[in-house]
């Protein structure tokens, strides 16, 4: 029985390599945050291993970009068709979740808590991985979502029932979203090698 080909376009690799460079800045900038929880304490190492996730995020996006040559252009219409669909919804949920997080921050701020400015940063980015699960069809987000909205309520709650201090509150979202930001770009890493081999053989 012959082997059934898998095509798969170079918009897919593409895709997959340009999420690896968000993954990249957004791990560091929450490893920027947790060092602003960490730096005046003997543990500020433990966030070494973010930007070097960073690298290896970067590292890997590039060599996609390249592979992208040996992956067919999309030509059937209804593939055509369903990319722009995938596209048009990114830059909606994407746009929404900016929106989010100015409606969210002010709302804080002028509640008289501008100390919980980044847990509702970070509430609005994990809701953001909900919607677009369904977009991309990708059980991984669900997960991701539900961790990262774990963390910002958890973060909230603290700093409200001053349990953690502000630079304990950097530390839980710094460390707790950039592992989120690090699993999500491990996982394009092995999805991108997984489509290379099959597109390759």
């Amino acid at each position: 029985m012959k082997k059934e080909q898998h095509i798969i376009p170079d918009s897919a690799i593409k895709g997959i390599a340009t999420g690896l460079i968000m993954m990249a800045v957004f791990t560091s900038l929450w490893a920027g945050i947790g060092y602003g929880g960490l730096k005046d304490t003997g543990y500020w190492f433990v966030l070494i291993i973010f930007p070097a996730l960073s690298v290896l995020f970067v590292v890997n996006a590039i060599k996609l970009f390249n592979a992208a040559k040996h992956f067919p252009k999309l030509t059937s219409e209804a593939d055509i068709a369903e990319e722009k669909r995938m596209g048009k919804w990114f830059g909606i949920i994407f746009g929404t979740e900016g929106l989010g997080i100015f409606i969210g921050i002010n709302v804080v701020i002028n509640l008289g808590h501008p100390e919980l400015t980044m847990p509702v940063l970070a509430l609005v980015v994990g809701l953001h991985f909900f919607p677009l699960a369904k977009v991309f069809k990708r059980t991984i987000d669900y997960y991701l979502a539900t961790w990262s909205t774990v963390i910002a309520i958890l973060s909230i709650a603290l700093s409200l029932n001053k349990t953690l201090t502000q630079s304990g509150v950097f530390t839980l979202l710094g460390i707790g979203i950039g592992i989120a930001t690090s699993c999500y770009g491990i996982y394009m890493i092995t999805e991108g090698k997984r489509l290379y081999r099959l597109q390759i053989g």
